[in-house]
């Protein structure tokens, strides 16, 4: 019996042991829009013929002496919990330095250049599974200074709130991040449960993507063209089938030249252990209709991590 019970034990040690090491989201803080635009920290760009405002990380991080050492305290929270931080000015120096790559970089059809919000690009480049959008309000009282704060929590590729905290710290004569390490500090488990809770569901149900298929108008066939007595459309939903998690997918319009495939379910990590992405599980069908009997030529393009387009009949 003795050895039984002891047995046991070292089961349930080493379980426990598997669970400590479970493998968390990779994350990647930035001060909040009504942050950045309180402080005059927002820019504009030009999204097909429409100015956009959005936030200037780049100059918060430059000019203001707060944000930094905020990031930096509320980080060092959540690396203690078992997530991976992403370094958003780190990512934003990065990418000014291939800006002006892509600012002459065109579409080899019709000659269009990119365009992506800020925040598109860091989603973009670091593959962080959450962006946690920080604000915060400094209030004097008579026994010292209190700080508001709100921590909110979007999933990188559908843009959805998964998590949220807010509370106000006790009056103190503390710098900013550090009162604001006391207040968030007494948030940050339930903060943590609502993340995990989500990516346990995501892990057993599937990633949600958007999905799109169309024809360049060059390609002499369409969706309607029969492979093996099957429509290339039917063809396609097959293959839906088999790559989505438990066969999850909508498709919401389609003709002989377009599908659209909404709250598409993609598993979290492929077979070799990475991230999955919507480029990633567009390329494993560009690859499968590059097969017999398909032989079908066709580009993969993205829009952000949760958007991918696959456009056939050449690249």
């Amino acid at each position: 019996m003795k050895r039984k019970h002891l047995f046991l034990l070292l089961v349930a040690m080493l379980s426990g042991i598997v669970q400590a090491q479970e493998k968390k989201p990779t994350l990647m803080i930035v001060p909040s829009d009504n942050w950045c635009t309180q402080r005059y920290f927002t820019t504009t760009y030009n999204k097909q013929g429409v100015k956009v405002h959005v936030p200037d990380y780049q100059r918060a991080f430059q000019e203001d002496l707060e944000i930094k050492p905020v990031i930096a305290r509320i980080g060092q929270l959540m690396t203690d919990m078992g997530y991976s931080l992403k370094d958003c000015e780190q990512e934003l120096k990065a990418i000014a330095t291939r800006q002006a790559e892509d600012n002459v970089t065109l579409s080899k059809t019709s000659g269009a250049s990119l365009v992506e919000s800020p925040l598109d690009q860091l989603k973009r480049r670091t593959k962080s599974d959450i962006i946690i959008n920080v604000d915060w309000v400094i209030r004097k009282e008579t026994a010292g200074r209190t700080v508001t704060f709100i921590l909110e929590a979007f999933d990188s590729y559908t843009s959805k709130r998964i998590a949220t905290a807010t509370g106000t710290c006790q009056p103190s004569e503390l710098t900013v991040p550090e009162l604001l390490e006391c207040a968030i500090g007494s948030h940050i488990k339930t903060f943590d449960k609502q993340l995990d809770n989500y990516f346990r569901d995501l892990k057993k149900n599937g990633r949600e993507i958007v999905f799109t298929v169309r024809c360049w108008d060059s390609w002499d066939k369409d969706l309607e063209e029969e492979y093996n007595g099957e429509e290339l459309t039917d063809c396609i939903q097959q293959w839906m089938r088999e790559h989505t998690v438990k066969g999850v997918f909508n498709l919401t319009d389609g003709t002989e030249n377009f599908l659209q495939f909404e709250q598409v379910c993609i598993p979290f990590y492929d077979d070799n252990g990475n991230a999955m992405d919507a480029r990633a599980f567009g390329t494993q069908l560009r690859k499968h209709l590059a097969k017999a009997p398909y032989n079908i030529t066709s580009k993969v393009m993205v829009r952000g991590l949760g958007e991918a387009i696959i456009v056939l009949g050449e690249k």
